[in-house]
């Protein structure tokens, strides 16, 4: 090797520990990787024109993930015959990713430090993560949502799960759109949660609710949320539950006898041990709701305020107030 390195020269020593990265990476026996990258990588970008290579060092930098990303890792995750096993391949292969980047923005550093400020491109950390969105993620991501919610819906209906693993995967459509801004919840609110909220009053009106259902809702979405949903996404779901439950109660008044109904608004007083579990989301720019009283004397709504509900949550006792003035409407 002379002086000056030569671009295919050079890359063959370069794509040799990439290389190696990768095997170790796929788990496949392979010797350490050595300093030759980081010290090629310099030279090339470093000589003089015509043989200073940042440019297609940079280029050639992008189509490793390209190659790597479109021959490997999505046809690992693709092959997985069960919705389980394809989450979990997504969520080692995307931890594997993190590692690869990593590793790269050392070895390629010198382009971040120097070339790529001077020409304001992309920094190699984006061209690594972006390679994921633009060829795993946009391929995957209403495949890997619509399992994540059917895995959501089977705990609703008791059935246990990895909660270990949603909560892995819905972390992957945070980080991918926050690598520079972590208040960037773009690819979490657009790929999932719309969709999830929507699913979630889908499957209340498809399973129906009664006075009792409705205090287990919204305990179950509370515990949803803290277990693997982002924090952000609780106003929006409580908002949402709460929603579902007053309009199926104002269909069960057009329905129902009111007698029904207060005995349902009774029941729900009488189940006391879930009170404080609630969350106390019946709250509007800081002003509690309240039902319509539509004329209903205030005797008689102080009596569904004395029925027993003293160590209740403020939300137990407002679904009893809505479902008791239904029912005097009668």
């Amino acid at each position: 090797m002379g002086t000056n390195i030569e671009l295919e020269e050079g890359w063959v020593i370069i794509q040799k520990q990439i290389t190696k990265l990768i095997n170790i990476i796929e788990g496949v026996p392979e010797s350490s990787m050595d300093a030759s990258i980081h010290a090629t990588v310099y030279s090339m970008c470093t000589q003089r024109d015509p043989r200073d290579y940042s440019a297609e060092v940079y280029h050639r930098y992008k189509g490793v993930y390209d190659d790597y990303l479109s021959s490997k890792v999505l046809p690992a995750i693709q092959e997985k015959n069960d919705d389980v096993s394809m989450l979990q391949e997504l969520v080692k292969r995307w931890a594997n990713h993190k590692v690869m980047v990593s590793k790269l923005c050392r070895f390629f550093n010198y382009l971040d430090r120097f070339y790529i400020p001077r020409r304001k491109l992309p920094s190699l950390k984006d061209i690594g993560f972006g390679c994921f969105h633009e060829i795993v993620h946009e391929d995957m991501k209403v495949k890997v949502r619509d399992a994540v919610i059917v895995l959501i819906n089977e705990e609703r209906q008791g059935k246990e799960i990895d909660r270990a693993l949603v909560k892995d995967v819905l972390e992957i459509f945070v980080e991918i759109g926050n690598v520079n801004d972590k208040e960037n919840l773009d690819y979490y609110v657009n790929d999932f949660e719309t969709a999830f909220l929507t699913d979630m009053v889908d499957y209340y009106t498809r399973n129906g609710s009664s006075a009792i259902t409705a205090v287990e809702c919204f305990r179950r979405e509370k515990d949803t949320i803290s277990h693997y949903l982002h924090t952000s996404t609780e106003e929006k779901l409580l908002k949402q539950a709460q929603d579902q439950v007053l309009a199926e109660s104002s269909q069960q008044a057009e329905s129902s006898q009111g007698q029904g109904l207060a005995e349902s608004s009774q029941k729900v007083l009488e189940k006391e041990e879930v009170g404080n579990s609630l969350p106390p989301f019946i709250y509007e720019q800081g002003e509690p709701l309240r039902p319509y009283h539509i004329g209903v004397p205030e005797d008689n709504i102080g009596v569904v305020k004395g029925a027993g509900c003293g160590g209740l949550d403020i939300t137990l006792y407002y679904l009893a107030e809505v479902f008791a003035a239904f029912a005097l409407l009668e």
